[in-house]
């Protein structure tokens, strides 16, 4: 049975688009998440739009009731509407004022929804600035590369602010392909065992390891087509000292972003003067293994 195209909603996570059929729509409860969850170039239209859109709609009210506004040029809906908009923002500049009791009746209204508005938008402007929001980078591939004579998978993180992330924490998560016993297909996420899975203060490089072992879906696997996995998710949490709250980043990586047999430029830098820099601009750069002598690899 064909299914309309109004019926179906488009979802994104991490590079997988899914359709979604039928099940409810959303509605004016979503209004909120739908505010916070776009990005502020929208959200500016939004708010203008339905700012311009109010004005002309309390422009005609006026214009209907004729000449209820005084020094309008005889009720010219274009000076309505330039009243309207010192109504709703509550400038009010006084050479245009109801002149009847219509007007002030229009009027009374509008500057009732003009607060409202006003309340509405600077809460939604309020919470989206104040929202805590890490700003993680993610190397692009993750690699792997034999570490303390084991097959690791590696995945490089930085603190882009470089400031004080106290009590971080990383998870790493397969979504795995299975069939149960009766033979029917379904995905699960499926926690890896990593080495490391706290860092007490993360200011700078931060390299994620996850020792393929016995126990790993990575075992005996020597290509990204073997790999019985749909995604990688890694997720890092830790509690921003200058916010002074917790924050959270996710990254999700396809099984053919890994880079097997490769291991991580090295981003530390040590100078004649005992002074080290981190080299960002090689952040996200790679090395076949044995392209050279082993190095530090910036694996903090």
């Amino acid at each position: 049975m064909a299914i309309s195209r109004k019926k179906q909603r488009h979802v994104r996570i991490g590079r997988r688009h899914f359709t979604i059929l039928g099940g409810s729509r959303p509605t004016v409860r979503d209004l909120y998440h739908d505010s916070l969850a776009m990005s502020w170039p929208k959200f500016f239209l939004a708010v203008a739009a339905i700012f311009a859109s109010t004005n002309l709609v309390f422009a005609f009210l006026y214009w209907l009731g004729g000449d209820v506004i005084a020094n309008t040029n005889g009720g010219s809906l274009a000076m309505l509407f330039f009243f309207s908009v010192e109504a709703l923002s509550t400038v009010g500049f006084g050479d245009m004022h109801p002149s009847t009791t219509y007007g002030h009746t229009v009027a009374s209204v509008e500057n009732f929804f003009g607060l409202l508005f006003v309340a509405v938008t600077t809460g939604l402007m309020f919470t989206r600035f104040a929202r805590a929001r890490a700003r993680f980078m993610f190397a692009r591939h993750p690699v792997v590369t034999d570490f303390n004579g084991q097959p690791t998978l590696m995945m490089r993180v930085a603190n882009e602010r470089h400031n004080t992330v106290s009590d971080a924490s990383a998870r790493l998560w397969a979504l795995m392909d299975g069939k149960s016993k009766e033979g029917h297909s379904f995905r699960r996420f499926v926690e890896l065992k990593l080495e490391r899975v706290e860092n007490p203060v993360f200011i700078l490089s931060w390299t994620i390891f996850h020792k393929i072992d016995e126990s790993s879906p990575l075992h005996n696997v020597r290509s990204g087509k073997e790999l019985p996995v749909s995604a990688f998710i890694l997720t890092i949490t830790g509690y921003d000292e200058n916010m002074t709250q917790e924050v959270k980043a996710r990254h999700w990586y396809d099984p053919g972003d890994i880079r097997w047999d490769h291991r991580y430029a090295d981003i530390i830098e040590s100078h004649p003067d005992g002074s080290t820099t981190l080299n960002y601009d090689r952040f996200h750069d790679m090395e076949p293994d044995g392209a050279s002598d082993a190095k530090s690899s910036g694996l903090i």
